[in-house]
């Protein structure tokens, strides 16, 4: 007989997921605030970052942070959806209709998000993407494995190798990536703009990237990596560590090593389209699988898994958490209110990530001590599995 619908309980969750998640929002946080704050990336951070702090902290982030997080989300979003898809086979449910829900409820947070709070969305992409994934999931493990890897590789190394050609032949000044126009465009609105005029502004920033120009690179980006999550999940490399535990901490070590050669690209090589491209399609992935699975190792150890566990807090509310940051940061920077827009520095912000995510986590906590899920997990959960889920904790 089928069960009814209804959402995982606190005992089917998967502790290294959440700890993942809330480390993902974390280095989600600190790549956007360049952009919170900042008209980046359309103009040198060398140069308008002169101060050595500055650039020292800017490099760390490149280096450790960008390309990496977004990914290593984009892992656990085909693992999430994989799991949801098992539960619901055990229980003799059809995930048609759950994953159809799931996934119109966040393309729809994805367009309120990017048109009325931040232009820097990823949620819309992870919806379409999703839907896309809901073809492929039957497949096993290893051909998700498979097909997802050579989804990503081959059209990605095709990418590079073009851009490398180009920048051979074409004059390094006509292979600039920076837009100084925009930049001083962006300052302008969202330094003295009013909300229509922001919205606006807001508006075509997220269709500068989000055209159809750059859909098949957002596409062999991204939706190869709901593939690949999704068959870690099939073949339970985070439920169960302990059995593949040699083969994950050699994968593990290999995509550190490997990531962080492929991020150091552009700062031996120079920067141009074509390093800056490498660096971010194969180095961001590397470490972000290799940062992954480090954690799924490491927590096996209890004083790891009580060091890390901060983090789950954040996970088990990642998109709450997600918008929050958003909400927070355009409020603060945007001239509807406090107007900070473009006089922050990359000190002054990362700063500001470390102290927003430290309230995020004692937040999250107090959260989920009085309610089993967040404010948007909860609205969310409900669309998808269409009742209503327990939400209040019962206080003793």
């Amino acid at each position: 007989m089928n069960q009814p619908l209804r959402s995982i309980t606190e005992q089917e969750r998967i502790i290294s997921l959440d700890i993942m998640r809330g480390f993902a929002i974390l280095g989600i946080f600190l790549v956007n605030m360049l952009t919170f704050h900042s008209p980046f990336p359309n103009f040198d951070p060398y140069e308008w970052w002169s101060n050595t702090a500055d650039k020292a902290i800017y490099t760390f982030i490149d280096i450790f942070v960008q390309a990496s997080f977004y990914t290593l989300f984009s892992l656990l979003f085909g693992y999430g959806l994989v799991i949801m898809w098992e539960r619901s086979k055990v229980r003799g449910l059809s995930f048609s209709l759950i994953g159809i829900r799931r996934l119109s409820f966040l393309l729809i947070m994805g367009f309120l998000h990017a048109f009325i709070i931040w232009h820097g969305d990823i949620l819309i992409t992870y919806a379409i993407m999703g839907f896309l994934f809901l073809l492929f999931i039957r497949m096993t493990g290893r051909n998700l494995m498979i097909t997802g890897l050579l989804l990503y590789i081959i059209p990605n190394l095709f990418v590079s190798l073009l851009l490398l050609v180009s920048s051979l032949v074409v004059p390094a000044e006509d292979l600039t990536i920076y837009d100084s126009e925009q930049a001083e465009t962006a300052m302008q609105v969202y330094q003295n703009g009013s909300f229509a005029e922001i919205t606006i502004q807001r508006i075509g920033d997220w269709y500068e990237t989000n055209n159809l120009a750059n859909a098949p690179i957002m596409f062999i980006s991204i939706f190869p990596l709901f593939l690949i999550g999704g068959g870690a999940a099939k073949l339970k490399w985070l439920e169960k560590p302990k059995v593949h535990k040699r083969f994950l901490t050699w994968l593990a070590s290999l995509s550190l090593v490997i990531g962080i050669l492929f991020k150091l690209i552009p700062y031996i090589l120079g920067k141009n389209f074509a390093t800056e491209y490498m660096q971010d399609s194969f180095g961001g992935p590397l470490l972000a699988i290799g940062y992954g699975l480090t954690i799924a190792l490491a927590i096996e150890k209890t004083v790891v898994l009580k060091i890390l566990s901060p983090l789950s807090y954040v996970g088990k509310l990642s998109i709450s958490n997600y918008l929050f940051q958003s909400i927070a940061s355009t409020l603060i920077f945007y001239n509807y209110g406090l107007g900070l827009y473009g006089k922050v520095s990359v000190v002054t912000g990362t700063v500001m990530v470390v102290l927003i995510y430290i309230l995020q986590i004692a937040g999250s906590r107090l959260w989920i001590s009085r309610f089993y899920y967040g404010p948007v997990e909860w609205i969310w959960r409900s669309f998808t599995y269409f009742n209503w889920p327990k939400w209040k904790r019962e206080t003793k």
